[in-house]
Parts: C-alpha cells; sequence; structure tokens
C-alpha cells in the first residue's frame, strides 16, 4: 500500500530524515510514535503530496484513495447528518444525477453504483459514527455552524471515517476526542477493513488498535510487529542484543590493536601486523541504541490539610441564572483522593472543575473548604493565555519577584527548562513545552488539590510515562479529566461520573464503565432509531436478498468455470514443466514424449473452450445484472 524508500529531509540545519525507509503492506494498522519534534507529522505531509522529500520518493499504490482530517473544520448551515453525507463526493453526484437522468442504461448504472458503495445504509452508517463521536441524534440534527472548533473537528473526523479511504492518516484524533469517544475509535479502527497510519501518543490506543509500530528516531523508521507494549519490549531486546554486539566488538578491537602495537616493530611479524590493521579499518562499529532521557515533572510537597479539602452540599452550578448545568451535587474530596472524572464532553466536566477552583461560584448550597486550601489547576485553553513574546524566565519570575535569577533558573530547570530553553519566547516553544511551563506555573504555590483538565494532548509517551510518576508520587488530592485510559488507570483510585446534571460515584473500573457505556448506548439505539430507519434497513435486506436470489445460478456459473479454468491451467503447467526436463529425450522415452506432447495439445483445446465458456457466462451475468437494476430502477 505504501513504500517509504530512502527519504531524506531537513528544516533548516535539523535532520528529520535521512535514509530513511519503510514499507506498509495493505490492511495493516500502524501506529507511528517519536518523540515530539521528531518528524511525524510532518511525514504524513509527504505522504499527502503537501511536502516533497529531497532525496527518495513515496509511493502509495497507484488509484488508491488518501483521507486524512483536514486542518480546517466544515461550519457551513448543514446538520452534522447532512455534512457527513454529503462529504462522499461520488455518492452525492450520483444521488443528483439520479434525480434527472432518462436513460434506462445510465440509470441502471447509477443504482449499481449506489448499491456497490453501500449508498441505501449511508444514512445509518452516518448516524452510527456520528453517535460514536458523541452527537446523539438530536445533535446530529443542529448546524454544523453552531459548533465550537473543536467539535467541528469531530464532525471532519466523521467524514474521513464515513468515506473509508484505503489509506486512512489520522494525527493525533485523540485530542478533541473524551474518553468515551476514545473508546469508540479504538473499537472502530481495529475493525477497519483497510490501511491504517495514526500519529498518536495514547499507549491504549496503540496498544488495542494497530498491529504494527513505526518507530521514527534519529532520522530513521523501524517498523515492529504488535501493539505499543510489544514495540518497548523489541526494542529493549534489540538494545541489549546491539550492546552485547558493541562489548563484544570493542574487546576484539582492543585484543587486534594489543597484536599491532606488540609486534609492528618486529620483521618476522610485520606483516600479521599490518593485516590486523587493515581488520580494524574494515571494522565498523556497530552503533548503539540510546534510551533517551525524559525530563522528569516534579510537584512541590503541600502542607498537608484535615479532610474534607472540599465538601459540596446541595450544590448547584452553572453560567445562566436558572439554567444550572450541574444540580443538588453531595460530594466531598478528601487529601488522599486520586479521582478520575468521566462522562461525554458536553456534560459538564470542565464546569464541574471550575466551581472546585473556584472559577464558577455555586448557584445553590454550599461549598466548604479550609481556608489554607492552595489550588492548582491545569486546562488546555490556559496554554492561550501564557504571553507569547515572554520567557518561561519571565514567566516564572512574576510569581518570585524577590528571588535571584539563579534559584529561579533552577526552579524552571526541574520542569526541564535549561539554559537553552529558559530565555526562549513562549510563542516558539512545543506544544509538550509549553505544557510543561504551566505545571511549573500552577503547583508553584504547593497546592493541596491539582486538578488536571486534559494534560496529556501535547505530551509524548515518555513524558505521559514521567506525569504519571509525578502524580502518583504527589501528596496533594488529584481530580483529573482525561480521555488517556493508561493514565487513568495508573493515578486513580475512583470514578466519578457526570451525567444527567449530576456528578455521581461509580463503583467499579473503567472496564467495567466501558461495558455500562455500550449498554446504555444500545439501549438509546433500540429507542430512538425508530421505525422509519428500521423499516429502511429491512427493505434494503429484502432488495439484496432478492438481487443475490436472481442473479445466483449466473454467478455459479461463472464460478464453476473459474475453478476448471484454474485446474486446467495447473495441469498444462505440470505437463509443459515435464516437456522441458532434457532427461525425457533420452533414448528409449519416445513414446512417453508423445504421450505428454498429446496431453499439452488437449489441455490447451480444453483451455481454449473453458475461457470461452468463462466469458459467455460473465456476459450473461451482466446482462441479468442490467436486467434486474433496470427492473429496480425508478
Amino acid at each position: 500500500m505504501l513504500h517509504i524508500n530512502d527519504i531524506t529531509y531537513r528544516i533548516g540545519d535539523r535532520v528529520l530524515f535521512e535514509e530513511a525507509t519503510v514499507g506498509v503492506p495493505a490492511g495493516h494498522k500502524v501506529g507511528l510514535v517519536g518523540r515530539n519534534g521528531a518528524g511525524k507529522s510532518t511525514l504524513l505531509k509527504m505522504i499527502l503530496r503537501e511536502l516533497s522529500p529531497e532525496a527518495g520518493d513515496i509511493k502509495v499504490q497507484p488509484r488508491a484513495i488518501v483521507g486524512h482530517v483536514g486542518q480546517e473544520a466544515p461550519g457551513g448551515p448543514e446538520s452534522l447528518l447532512e455534512t457527513v453525507l454529503a462529504s462522499n463526493k461520488e455518492m452525492t453526484a450520483l444521488q443528483a444525477e439520479a434525480e434527472t437522468a432518462t436513460n434506462p442504461h445510465r440509470i441502471a448504472e447509477i443504482h449499481t453504483r449506489l448499491a456497490d458503495i453501500g449508498a441505501h445504509t449511508a444514512e445509518s452508517k452516518a448516524a452510527t459514527i456520528l453517535s460514536g463521536l458523541g452527537f446523539d441524534e438530536e445533535a446530529q440534527a443542529r448546524p454544523c455552524q453552531s459548533y465550537s472548533g473543536g467539535w467541528r473537528m469531530r464532525v471532519a473526523l466523521a467524514c474521513v471515517l464515513f468515506n473509508e479511504p484505503d489509506l486512512l492518516l489520522l494525527d493525533e484524533p485523540t485530542n478533541y476526542l473524551d474518553l468515551e469517544g476514545v473508546m469508540w475509535l479504538e473499537n472502530f479502527l481495529r475493525n477497519y477493513p483497510y490501511t491504517v497510519i495514526i500519529v498518536s501518543h495514547d499507549r491504549d490506543l496503540l496498544n488495542k488498535a494497530v498491529t504494527h509500530i513505526v518507530h521514527l528516531e534519529n532520522a530513521k523508521l523501524n517498523i515492529y510487529t504488535g501493539g505499543y507494549d510489544r514495540f518497548e519490549e523489541l526494542r529493549h531486546e534489540l538494545m541489549e542484543r546491539q550492546m552485547a554486539l558493541k562489548s563484544k566488538q570493542e574487546a576484539e578491537r582492543r585484543h587486534i590493536q594489543a597484536f599491532v602495537d606488540r609486534f609492528k616493530a618486529k620483521a618476522s611479524k610485520a606483516k600479521q601486523a599490518q593485516s590486523r590493521i587493515k581488520a580494524l579499518e574494515r571494522m565498523k562499529p556497530i552503533a548503539t541504541m540510546v534510551e533517551q532521557h525524559t525530563v522528569p515533572f516534579n510537584f512541590p510537597a503541600p502542607e498537608p490539610l484535615s479532610s474534607p479539602l472540599i465538601a459540596l452540599e446541595s450544590v448547584s452550578v452553572g453560567y445562566a441564572v436558572g439554567h444550572p448545568i450541574l444540580k443538588n451535587l453531595e460530594l466531598r474530596v478528601d487529601m488522599d483522593d486520586r479521582i478520575a472524572l468521566l462522562g461525554a464532553n458536553g456534560n459538564g466536566k470542565s464546569t464541574f472543575a471550575k466551581l472546585l477552583s473556584e472559577k464558577l461560584a455555586p448557584m445553590e448550597g454550599k461549598m466548604r473548604k479550609p481556608r489554607a486550601l492552595g489550588i492548582g489547576y491545569f486546562a488546555q485553553h490556559q496554554l492561550d493565555e501564557l504571553i507569547p513574546k515572554a520567557s518561561p524566565l519571565d514567566h516564572l519570575a512574576k510569581l518570585m519577584p524577590d528571588t535571584i535569577e539563579a534559584k529561579v533558573r533552577a526552579r524552571l530547570g526541574a520542569f526541564g527548562f535549561g539554559a537553552d530553553k529558559a530565555d526562549r519566547p513562549v510563542e516558539s516553544l512545543s506544544g509538550g513545552e509549553k505544557a510543561r511551563l504551566m505545571f511549573a506555573l500552577c503547583t508553584f504555590h504547593k497546592p493541596q488539590l491539582l486538578i488536571l483538565d486534559e494534560p496529556t494532548n501535547h505530551l509524548d509517551v515518555d513524558s505521559r510515562e514521567a506525569l504519571i510518576h509525578a502524580i502518583n508520587a504527589y501528596d496533594g488530592a488529584v481530580l483529573l479529566i482525561s480521555h488517556d485510559r493508561h493514565l487513568v488507570e495508573a493515578c486513580v483510585d475512583r470514578l466519578w461520573i457526570v451525567e444527567k446534571g449530576d456528578v455521581k460515584r461509580f463503583d467499579g473500573d473503567l472496564e467495567d464503565y466501558k461495558q455500562h457505556l455500550l449498554k446504555e448506548r444500545a439501549g438509546e439505539r433500540a429507542e430512538k432509531r425508530g421505525p422509519r430507519i428500521e423499516n429502511q434497513k429491512k427493505a434494503a435486506r429484502q432488495n439484496a436478498a432478492e438481487l443475490r436470489r436472481k442473479l445466483a445460478p449466473y454467478r455459479r456459473a461463472i464460478e464453476k468455470a473459474e475453478a476448471k479454468l484454474e485446474k486446467l491451467t495447473s495441469d498444462k503447467e505440470k505437463v509443459d514443466a515435464r516437456l522441458a526436463d532434457p532427461r525425457l529425450y533420452e533414448p528409449g522415452q519416445e513414446e512417453k514424449v508423445a504421450k505428454l506432447s498429446k496431453m499439452a495439445a488437449d489441455l490447451d483445446t480444453q483451455i481454449a473452450e473453458t475461457e470461452e465458456a468463462w466469458m459467455a457466462a460473465e456476459e450473461r451475468y451482466a446482462e441479468a445484472q442490467e436486467a434486474v437494476n433496470g427492473q429496480a430502477a425508478p
């Protein structure tokens, strides 16, 4: 499906790819991984022909359709369902032509093609994809332009998935999905019938939705079989083997060098010494794979407070008077709590986080907390509140006005900002570096409660692992909102669900929650799809069955002819192989030669007759199909 051959690509003086090669066969599900800034998104742009490599080439299977989520999300007055259906240009054009076509043959062709691309089930398919991405039936009927950018990106993703391209390219698709949407996407990709290349740092998605990992490291591409955990195992095994080989080679080099040093001055050994010098020159050093260092997160230890840190008593909260988003909340947060807040986007998770962080006041009820309680709040939108022209040093210095610069730099260094990055403008930092700066700022005052709203969107896999260690080592309470299942499973011990205007405890783990979602959605589908869609599906099934019944005899004739032709061709190849054997023409073999020659001639005749029968069967099948479609046409 995809062949990347010896590509080289640079940005300025930085080499992203140097003679990198990898092949992706059709049907593979590939996770493309590597450190932030390694060039993963650049590679996708080269596959899409938006960029060109300096050397080498990238070849996609001829006539293969490549699909990806564009940077601009749809935003017209059409409903979400109409937007997704309209994204299939061929189906839309054929349906429009069917309204005006008068030629019976063309009408039959249109309906045959529409049946081939599944137009009769398109609406149901589009609705299922939108539902999986978090849009219920009511939401699907709303205009696309009424949604914010993040929600419209989900619609853009739905359009790509609906069209089922031969090669599907996805660049961090989970960044604008909630945990429920990620679970659905994971299952969708696992069952996707074509080739997928997905750039993601979501460890759980990379373990369950892909069959191979392509690792971009040191400007090279290496492919591994299995999910992310298996990739790590194989890579570590390879590193150990390379280290062992390098040690062995170094020992051999020392041995040869010792011989040269000892005997090069002796005339009797000069020839052997020269031979060993040449051997040393030919011995290429074994390149070892070096584990790249990940800077840890260091959250300062808070002063302990007695529990509860926060107690909610009949609290309601929202943005407009008289219209609360969440009502009658009765909850408490203790010093040692590790809580994951679950629920579909739009249900009120961020509203609840703003309530606890005092960015929203209760409309009703009471929220009790100690006066000394410190709260650290991390949210993605805060990255946009950083001052673009100011440096990390400038940002932290504002919180340490009476501190010497060396101490400010030391504090920054604990979050990975060395001398080369501490003075750079924020606008030049990567998303992951901006996230690290936000962690440094929001934990500066040693809060007893950390509220983390999607903290991993810009972090690579290794940085996510570092964040897990930091959260687990932190002595205060943590409220976590995240679509990263690995992060949730590794850090929390309590699940709270936000749904239907309430926040309630959930007894069970993430797997139990997944089953809970599946049951809920199955119930919603049964309740909402109604008789219209059911009748459409029933009629489509009946039409398809009738078409199969009428065409079955012709299809069987084709299959019979194909099978016979395959056997005759195989027999002919065997006879030809025997006739090509020189030993057959030795004296005394004349009768056998004549017999085999006659068999070859008879097989040629039978093959020709069978080919004619096969072509005739194909013609009869095409005529029958046209007649059936003509009857079905309006």
